[in-house]
């Protein structure tokens, strides 16, 4: 039985996930234990030369270093096998990261692997070892712990027992292809600048109307292509 969820990342910088131990809640679910765990493995301790090397030139010429097969198939094969395990490469040629892919493997994964790459990037055959290929964005970086990063923070949180009010994960921006409705707190009137009069009523029928109301406009405004999928979506689930 498996008691945490699991994330071994394969990265040549450890040290740059530490920060996530610092996260409020997503640190204590790490640190805890029992929750979610994180590894490392670097593929230069899984070299055999004295200089610890893992790159080299790239066949054909070019600018730049590439990743060598070897030391990333070594730490691979170190990590525990867990059965239902996702393994990810990040890279901006993959699928642009979605709310949905994390809910998915939180959901249906005790175990994610990370590959993290860096230079010019891996040799190709180390794409066999992936699963997926994700992206978090349309630029390129000079390696991938911060996306890596950002999936096991997204991730972590979705995780039960990481939230103290796991209700609020229900309305999130992008759960359900909306964006969040706005949010307020006291005082009610600040710098001249009012909490809509709907959230102060007590009425808990036209607050939800009206948060539902203002997630559809904010997306409409904010994200139009977003709000055209969820159109779609409302009228493919009518038809049948």
């Amino acid at each position: 039985m498996v008691l945490s969820f699991r994330f071994d990342v394969v990265s040549l910088a450890p040290k740059a996930f530490e920060p996530l131990y610092n996260l409020g809640v997503v640190g204590r679910a790490l640190s805890s234990k029992k929750i979610a765990e994180l590894h490392i493995h670097n593929p230069r301790d899984f070299t055999n030369d004295r200089y610890r090397k893992v790159d080299d030139e790239p066949y054909g010429g070019g600018a730049g270093m590439v990743l060598k097969p070897e030391p990333i198939f070594k730490a691979f094969a170190s990590i525990p096998f867990y059965e239902r395990r996702r393994v990810l490469m990040m890279t901006p040629q993959g699928k642009q990261l979605q709310q949905n892919d994390l809910q998915r493997w939180s959901t249906h994964n005790d175990q994610l692997v990370i590959l993290c790459g860096h230079y010019e990037g891996f040799d190709e055959r180390v794409r066999t070892l992936a699963d997926e290929e994700v992206s978090v964005g349309d630029f390129v970086l000079t390696g991938g712990e911060l996306p890596a990063m950002v999936i096991v923070n997204g991730v972590v949180r979705l995780i039960p027992g990481t939230l103290g009010a796991e209700e609020s994960l229900l309305e999130e921006s992008h759960t359900d292809l909306l964006l969040e409705h706005p949010h307020y707190t006291r005082p009610a009137d600040f710098r001249g600048m009012e909490v809509p009069s709907v959230l102060r009523s007590g009425d808990h029928l036209a607050i939800a109307s009206w948060r539902e109301n203002q997630r559809q406009l904010r997306t409409k405004q904010r994200r139009p292509d977003l709000y055209a999928k969820w159109l779609e979506k409302g009228k493919s689930s009518k038809s049948k």
